[in-house]
C-alpha cells in the first residue's frame, strides 16, 4: 500500500505536469461558463453538456489512457527491475491517470456552477452529472489499460481505442434501432432495459435524461425508463452494473499487466 501511494504520488506530479489535465478542465471551464451566460439557465446550459460529456469522456479517456500506458513502458521496465509490487504498480499508475482526469473534469464543470451559489433546481442533476462523469472516467482509463497491454503494438492498441469509443458512443445505438426496427412486432421492452445495461454510455445518457424529467418527450421509451429508474431496484441495478464495468476491465487489465513478459 505503501508502494502504491508513492506510485500515485509520482503518477498525480507527472500528469498534471504534463499540462493536459490542466487544458481538459479548462476547456470544461469556459464550456460551462459560456452555457451559463448564453444557454439560458442552467437547466438548459446542463442539458446542453450532457451530450459533450458523453462523448468526450469515453474519448478522452480511452485514448489518453492508452497513450500513456504506452509511453510510459520505459517507466514501467525501470520500475519492474526494483522489488515492486506489480499490482501496486498498475494500481497506482491508473489511479494517477483517472484521478486527475475525473478531478479537472469536476472542477472544469462545478467551479462555474459553485461561483453563481449552485444550480438551484436542477443542482441533483448536476451531482449526478458529476458522479456519471467520474465514473465514466475511471471506467474508460480502465478500458484504455486493458487495450494497451492487449496490443504490443502501439498503432493497432491506439486504432482499437478509437474502435471502442466509436462502438460505445456511435454504432452500439445503431446497433439498438436495427434491432428495434426488426423486432417491432415483438414486446421490447426487456430486450431494451437488457441492451441499456450492456453500455455504460447509453446507461448514463438515459439516467441523466430522466434526471431532466423529460421521459414525456420520449413517447413509450421514456415510460420504459421512468418506470424504470423510478421504483427502488432500478438505479440500484443500473450502479450496480455501472460499478461492474468499472471493476471487470480493471481486473482483466491487472491480469494481464501481472502476466505480461516487459
Amino acid at each position: 500500500m505503501h508502494t502504491a501511494a508513492k506510485i500515485i504520488k509520482y503518477e498525480l506530479h507527472d500528469v498534471v505536469r504534463s499540462k493536459w489535465v490542466a487544458f481538459y478542465g479548462v476547456f470544461f471551464l469556459l464550456l460551462t461558463e459560456g452555457l451559463l451566460r448564453f444557454g439560458g439557465g442552467e437547466a438548459k446550459a446542463l442539458l446542453s453538456l450532457v451530450n459533450v460529456v458523453l462523448m468526450l469522456i469515453p474519448l478522452v479517456g480511452v485514448l489518453f489512457g492508452a497513450m500513456y500506458l504506452y509511453n510510459a513502458r520505459e517507466f514501467i521496465e525501470m520500475l519492474l527491475a526494483q522489488p515492486v509490487d506489480r499490482r501496486s504498480l498498475f494500481g497506482g499508475m491508473y489511479l494517477g491517470l483517472a484521478l486527475p482526469l475525473a478531478l479537472g473534469f469536476a472542477v472544469g464543470v462545478g467551479v462555474p456552477f459553485a461561483v453563481r451559489g449552485g444550480a438551484g433546481a436542477a443542482g441533483s442533476a448536476l451531482a449526478l452529472l458529476l458522479a456519471l462523469g467520474v465514473g465514466l472516467t475511471f471506467i474508460f482509463v480502465a478500458l484504455a489499460f486493458l487495450l494497451a497491454l492487449g496490443f504490443e503494438d502501439r498503432v493497432k492498441g491506439l486504432g482499437a481505442a478509437v474502435l471502442v469509443w466509436l462502438g460505445f458512443t456511435v454504432l452500439y445505438d445503431g446497433g439498438v434501432l436495427l434491432f428495434l426496427s426488426l423486432f417491432a412486432g415483438y414486446p421490447l421492452e426487456t430486450p431494451v432495459l437488457a441492451l441499456m445495461l450492456l453500455n455504460p454510455v447509453d446507461l448514463a445518457r438515459v439516467a441523466l435524461l430522466m434526471s431532466f424529467d423529460v421521459a414525456a418527450l420520449m413517447g413509450y421509451t421514456g415510460a420504459l425508463f421512468q418506470r424504470f429508474f423510478g421504483g427502488t431496484a432500478g438505479p440500484l441495478v443500473a450502479a450496480g452494473m455501472l460499478l461492474l464495468w468499472l471493476i471487470a476491465p480493471f481486473l482483466a487489465g491487472l491480469r494481464c499487466f501481472v502476466r505480461r513478459d516487459f
